[in-house]
C-alpha cells in the first residue's frame, strides 16, 4: 500500500495538546525540550498550560505544531519501520513536512518558524488583517467576488471544493463576506487569526524571510514532499528555499496536492499531529482514500495497524 504524511497548519493547536502522548512516549517531551532550548522558553508548559495566553499569538503557534508534528512524527517511527511515498503540509505544515523529510533539522525549523511568525505579525500588525471561509462556493466564484471587493482580499487556501478561505485588510474581508453570501455561498465563517497568511500583504514578510533563508544550509529530501505553492516536489536546497518564500504570499493549493499524491499511487493519508482538521478536508476532496490521524494513544494504534 503507498500512503503519504500529511501534518496540520495553524488552527489545530489546543491546550493540551500530544499530553496523553506523552505519556507513554518520552520522544514528545525530546521534541519539545529541544525545541525550547531554541525558544529560550518552556514550549511545552505553554502547550500544556497557556497561563498566560500565548498559545495563539502566532510567533508561537507556529513552533508549538512544527514540535507537535515532528513530535507525532518520531513517535510513530518508534513504534514501526514507515516507508510514506510523500510527505506534505498545510501552510505551516509544510515546515513541519520538511524537518520530518530531513531537509533541516528540528532546531532549524523551530528557529525559522519563530522568526517566520514574528515577522508575519509584523507585516501586519493584529486587528488589521483578517481570513474568513467561504463555503459552497466554485473556486472560481470565490476569485471572482474577491476582484469585485475594494481593498486587499484574496482567496488564499484552496481547502477543498466547495471550501475556500479569503483573507487580506479587515474591512476589505468583512465588506467581502457579504457580497459572497449574494453569490450563493452557504456559509461565510470569520476565522480567528491574528495575521492574514498567503495573500500579497505578506510580500514584506517574505522578503526579509528570503534573507533569513540565505543563510541556512538544506539537504536533499529524503522523502519527497509536495509544495503548497505548485504541488512540485522540489530536491534542490534553492528552490526549497524559493517556495517558502512564495508561501508566505501565494495560496494554499491542497486540492491540487492531495490529488497529486492519489495521481500516483496514494492510498491513505496519515495526518501527524493535534486536530484532525486535514481528515476532514481529504474525506471532502476524496473520500475513498484511507484517512488516520496520528494524535493520541487509540489513534496511535489505529494507525499502526494499517500501517
Amino acid at each position: 500500500m503507498s500512503y503519504a504524511f500529511v501534518f496540520p497548519g495553524q488552527g489545530s493547536q489546543s491546550v493540551g495538546m500530544l499530553a496523553e502522548l506523552a505519556e507513554s512516549h518520552s520522544e514528545v517531551k525530546a521534541v519539545f525540550d529541544e525545541a525550547s532550548e531554541v525558544l529560550g522558553y518552556d514550549l511545552w508548559d505553554v502547550v500544556q498550560n497557556d497561563s498566560e495566553g500565548k498559545l495563539n499569538q502566532t510567533d508561537v503557534t507556529q513552533p508549538a505544531m512544527l514540535a507537535a508534528g515532528v513530535a507525532a512524527y518520531r513517535v510513530l517511527l518508534s513504534e514501526k519501520q514507515v516507508e510514506p511515498a510523500f510527505m506534505a503540509g498545510h501552510s505551516l505544515g509544510e515546515y513541519t513536512a520538511l524537518v520530518a523529510s530531513g531537509v533541516m533539522t528540528l532546531a532549524q525549523g523551530i528557529e525559522l518558524v519563530a522568526e517566520r511568525g514574528r515577522l508575519m505579525q509584523a507585516a501586519v500588525p493584529a486587528g488589521q488583517g483578517a481570513m474568513a471561509a467561504v463555503l459552497g462556493l466554485e473556486d472560481d466564484q470565490v476569485v471572482a467576488v474577491c476582484a469585485e471587493a475594494e481593498g486587499v482580499v484574496e482567496a488564499v487556501n484552496f481547502n477543498s471544493p466547495g471550501q475556500v478561505v479569503i483573507a487580506g485588510n479587515k474591512a476589505a474581508v468583512e465588506a467581502a463576506l457579504p457580497l459572497m453570501t449574494d453569490a450563493g455561498a452557504s456559509r461565510v465563517v470569520p476565522l480567528p487569526v491574528s495575521v492574514p497568511s498567503h495573500c500579497s500583504l505578506m510580500k514584506p514578510a517574505a522578503d526579509e524571510l528570503a534573507k533569513k533563508l540565505e543563510s541556512m544550509t538544506f539537504n536533499a529530501p529524503s522523502v519527497p514532499v509536495l509544495h503548497n505553492v505548485d504541488f512540485s516536489q522540489a530536491a534542490d536546497a534553492e528552490a526549497i528555499k524559493a517556495l517558502l518564500v512564495q508561501q508566505l504570499y501565494r495560496p494554499v493549493q491542497w486540492v491540487e496536492i492531495v490529488n497529486a499524491m492519489k495521481a500516483q499511487g496514494v492510498e491513505s493519508l496519515f495526518e501527524l499531529g493535534p486536530g484532525k482538521v486535514l481528515m476532514g478536508l481529504n474525506r471532502r476532496i476524496d473520500r475513498k482514500m484511507g484517512m488516520f490521524p496520528v494524535l493520541d494513544a487509540k489513534s496511535l494504534e489505529k494507525a499502526l495497524a494499517n500501517l
